[in-house]
C-alpha cells in the first residue's frame, strides 16, 4: 500500500510517501496559494521523479491543510488526475477518532490535530507537541489521550520578517545563535534578540503549559515534550530545557494515523450496520 501524505502550510508543503505503514521519503515545497492543478500535478510529478516514483504507483491520498485555496486545488488534482478520492484530515473526519475538548473544535488546525494524533499513538498522554514552522504551536494531548487546545505564538522567521520589513536600517539575517546575548553589533543584537528570544519564548510557555497539563493529569504523570516542524533541525533548539525527542516527521505521521483510523472506521460500519439489521 502506498499512501502519499501531504502536509500544505502557509510557507511549505511537505510531503511523505509511505509504504504499509513506513514513511520511505518526504520532500518539502514552497507553498503558493494561486497554484493550479497543474502546476501542483507538475510538482509532485518531479518531485515523486527525484526517487523513481510516479503518481500512478499511489493507492491513497491524505491531505491536511492550512490553505483552504490550495484543498480545493489538491482535492481536483488528485480526483482527476489520478483517479482517487483524498481522505482529509480535520476535525469532522476525525470524530471517533480523536477527542477534540475545545471551544470550536471545527477551527483547529489539521496540522495541530494530526500532531496530537500522532503525540498520542507514539507517546501517549499526557504531552506537548511544539511545531516550529511559520507559526509556532503548542498542542496539549491530555492524559487521557484527548486534544484539549494550547498556544499559538509568531514563528521565527516570521518574527524576524516583521523586524526586517518594519526597520529598514536592520539587514537580513542568519538564524544562528549569538557568541553571547551581549550583541557587540547590528547582527549580533539581531540574532540575540531573535534567536535567544525565540528560545525563551518557547521555553516559558513550556514551562506555563506544562505546569497547568500536570495540574489537570493524574498524580505523579510525567509529561512528554515533542518537538517537530521545518527548525527541528536547528542546534539552538536543543537548548530549550525539557524537550524529550525531535520528530521532523511527526506530523505526516500523524495524517497516515488518521488515514488509517478512518479507513478502519468505514471497514467497520457496513459490518455494524448489518449487525443491526
Amino acid at each position: 500500500m502506498k499512501l502519499l501524505a501531504a502536509d500544505i502550510g502557509n510557507t511549505n508543503v511537505t510531503i511523505g510517501l509511505f509504504e504499509d505503514d513506513r514513511l520511505a521519503r518526504s520532500w518539502r515545497a514552497i507553498t503558493r496559494a494561486d497554484a493550479t492543478p497543474d502546476e501542483v500535478a507538475a510538482m509532485l510529478t518531479g518531485l515523486l521523479a527525484l526517487d523513481a516514483h510516479r503518481l500512478d504507483e499511489l493507492d491513497a491520498v491524505a491531505l491536511a491543510s492550512v490553505v483552504p485555496p490550495l484543498t480545493e486545488t489538491w482535492e481536483r488534482l488528485i480526483t482527476e488526475r489520478i483517479g482517487l478520492e483524498p481522505a482529509i484530515v480535520d476535525a469532522a473526519s476525525l470524530e471517533g477518532i480523536l477527542s477534540i475538548e475545545i471551544d470550536r473544535p471545527s477551527e483547529a488546525g489539521a496540522d495541530r490535530l494530526a500532531n496530537a494524533l500522532a503525540a498520542r499513538v507514539e507517546f501517549g498522554g499526557p504531552a506537548i507537541v511544539v511545531d516550529l514552522g511559520t507559526s509556532t504551536n503548542f498542542d496539549l494531548v491530555a492524559a487521557d489521550g484527548a486534544y484539549i487546545g494550547g498556544a499559538i505564538a509568531p514563528g521565527m522567521g516570521l518574527s524576524l520578517e516583521a523586524l526586517v520589513g518594519r526597520a529598514s536600517k536592520l539587514p537580513r539575517i542568519e538564524l544562528r545563535r549569538p557568541p553571547s546575548a551581549i550583541g557587540a553589533n547590528t547582527i549580533h543584537a539581531m540574532q540575540s534578540g531573535v534567536v535567544l528570544g525565540y528560545i525563551g519564548l518557547v521555553s516559558g510557555l513550556l514551562t506555563a503549559l506544562r505546569s497547568e497539563l500536570v495540574e489537570r493529569s493524574p498524580a505523579g504523570s510525567r509529561v512528554t515534550v515533542v518537538a517537530t516542524g521545518g527548525h527541528v533541525h536547528q542546534p539552538w533548539i536543543h537548548e530549550v530545557p525539557g524537550i524529550d525527542a525531535f520528530e521532523a516527521d511527526l506530523t505526516l505521521r500523524g495524517i497516515r494515523y488518521a488515514w488509517q483510523a478512518q479507513r478502519e472506521l468505514e471497514q467497520r460500519t457496513p459490518t455494524a450496520r448489518s449487525a443491526e439489521a
